[in-house]
């Protein structure tokens, strides 16, 4: 049976919703192309129509993903109290503690490095988020604003990793602490 073209588009986007969110959730190893499947609701039968492989649709789902970050970034280039929030909200509990809500970037880097398909949707993705990153810090010269910025990412991104990895809360608590303070500092000293 064929479908009218917006109907699959519009499962095309779901599935691509739904393996984005379960991807940075549970990484490539573990989630099953059956389980992306259920989580939109359609059998596991069509998936073959809409993508050539779990690798392909892992790559698809990376660049769809990313449209999210690039929304929350614009907003936050537009001030440097949005920045202080954005870096804030970034490396916050609440990130760490919701991956398949959150940044691909935290979440995708280790999987990205073993799946070659992936490795340009990331790496275009990235590129994206540094030269966002990189109007952040006009005063720079254009080489050490792209600088600044991969140094800045880098930050976040790692932290929020080894905040989810680590098994020891107050240490968790620890890290996207100091990299806050570092990159988000309050703009005064708070009253005594």
């Amino acid at each position: 049976m064929r479908y009218p073209a917006e109907e699959t588009a519009e499962k095309h986007q779901r599935i691509l919703t739904q393996a984005a969110r379960l991807f940075r959730e549970k990484g490539y190893d573990g989630v099953s192309v059956g389980q992306i499947m259920q989580a939109t609701g359609l059998t596991h039968g069509p998936f073959y129509n809409h993508f050539a492989s779990k690798e392909a649709l892992m790559a698809e789902s990376t660049l769809h993903g990313s449209e999210h970050s690039r929304v929350a970034l614009d907003a936050a280039t537009a001030s440097p109290e949005a920045m202080r929030q954005y870096v804030r909200d970034y490396v916050s509990a609440a990130h760490r503690d919701a991956p398949g809500d959150g940044c691909l970037l935290a979440a995708l880097a280790g999987d990205a490095r073993k799946q070659p398909a992936v490795r340009p949707a990331f790496t275009v993705h990235l590129k994206t988020i540094i030269g966002k990153l990189a109007t952040h810090f006009p005063w720079q010269k254009k080489r050490n604003r792209q600088q600044e910025a991969i140094v800045m990412l880098s930050a976040m991104v790692g932290a929020v990793a080894l905040a989810r990895a680590v098994d020891d809360a107050a240490l968790s608590d620890d890290i996207l602490a100091a990299v806050s303070a570092t990159f988000a500092p309050p703009t005064s000293a708070p009253p005594a």
